[in-house]
């Protein structure tokens, strides 16, 4: 039965192989053109046809779960499209160790799963995916761009094979003075340098945002975007855990509070996630306070599970702002007091109205006092952003 099997593998196997990996070394990282010189850019085939589990029965990796059954070792599933270099190294002494089959199956399967998100798109469902992560208090804030991808699916897809990172690694922490300064300027900057672009440039100007800031942060991303900027805001849940939106009870709605007077300085607060005492709100700005507020029945960490619960935070948001505007007149300050989801506060952000709506001064929880602390201040356009 041994002699029977030869190394060659049909032209449709080829074919596929070839389709699958788009011409490129299925080598992680590596992704180089297989039909073109890298030197001279001319057309040439550099690509190899490399076993996982191997042809030869003493070979690299041996041929595991194709022991008894030989003739599929030149199956498209056991085969990776490689450069010369790549193949050798995955083939050498000690490749087996290093270069494990599952390991190669792993690459493989995220490659072709690469092309196909790449290749498979329609025109009218590319979305540019941005990742936004800032330090939030001592923890840092990673977010897994395969995680964000699988959320998308299927109703958007990937514009590009990268996503667009509009993050920084700032060693700072959230109650240093120098932090709100840094962090915001970067965001702007980094606005300006890749979404802008985006935007002036690109033909998809459609994104779909991850983020994982303080919510100061998330309220200037979204006030950057506006709500001109076709954009999908996605919500990282605990349980369960990961970006895809679930549905939520028909019965959900949110909760208005108004102040007895408009007389005093306004401040909203935004207590979805958690209580806020209004004694909170006038220790940080006075007795002299009106304080508006947008909050739930019972308010939690994790009650943000639909999209059906934004839109409808979109809705009740724009209404509030346009009527403490009207109450207090759109030159006064309004003093937002944040405890909201990701989600939320980049809407909320997308919500204002940059040349119609008061200026903002967006506070934030300060872990080591206790205590709210301004943070942010939005006023005017995209180029009003000031941090405190």
């Amino acid at each position: 039965m041994v002699s029977e099997v030869t190394r060659y593998v049909p032209d449709q196997v080829q074919r596929e192989l070839w389709a699958r990996a788009a011409g490129r070394c299925q080598f992680e990282g590596h992704n180089r053109l297989l039909h073109t010189s890298c030197v001279t850019h001319e057309s040439v085939n550099t690509a190899q046809k490399a076993h996982i589990y191997a042809f030869s029965e003493n070979g690299p990796r041996g041929r595991g779960p194709y022991k008894g059954n030989l003739e599929s070792l030149n199956d498209v599933s056991n085969l990776m499209l490689m450069c010369y270099d790549c193949h050798k190294k995955i083939d050498q002494a000690g490749g087996a160790d290093r270069y494990p089959a599952d390991l190669l199956i792993q690459w493989k399967a995220q490659h072709e799963q690469r092309v196909e998100i790449v290749t498979g798109i329609a025109s009218d469902k590319k979305s540019n995916v941005v990742l936004y992560g800032a330090n939030i208090g001592s923890e840092k804030s990673p977010i897994q761009y395969h995680a964000c991808v699988e959320a998308m699916f299927p109703q958007w897809y990937p514009a590009t094979e990268r996503p667009v990172p509009v993050s920084m690694t700032s060693e700072l922490i959230d109650s240093s003075p120098q932090y709100w300064q840094t962090e915001s300027q970067h965001l702007l900057k980094a606005f300006q340098r890749k979404i802008l672009s985006i935007i002036e440039d690109e033909p998809c100007k459609h994104f779909s945002v991850f983020a994982l800031a303080p919510q100061p942060l998330l309220i200037q991303l979204g006030a950057l975007l506006t709500d001109k900027i076709d954009v999908e805001t996605y919500q990282l849940h605990r349980e369960p855990k990961g970006w895809v939106w679930q549905d939520c009870a028909d019965d959900f709605d949110y909760i208005i509070n108004q102040p007895d007077n408009f007389n005093g300085k306004p401040a909203l607060i935004v207590s979805l996630s958690d209580h806020v005492s209004p004694e909170r709100i006038t220790r940080v700005i006075g007795e002299d306070t009106s304080i508006w507020e947008i909050t739930l029945k019972n308010p939690h960490n994790d009650f943000m599970q639909a999209k059906q619960q934004l839109s409808l935070f979109r809705k009740y948001l724009r209404s509030l702002i346009v009527e403490i505007k009207r109450a207090h007149g759109e030159a006064t300050p309004l003093h937002i007091f944040p405890v909201m989801p990701v989600s939320c506060a980049i809407e909320f952000g997308r919500a204002r109205m940059p040349k119609a709506d008061m200026p903002w001064l967006i506070y934030d929880h300060d872990m080591e006092t206790q205590e709210f602390i301004k943070a942010i201040e939005l006023k005017g356009d995209l180029h009003g952003v000031q941090s405190k």
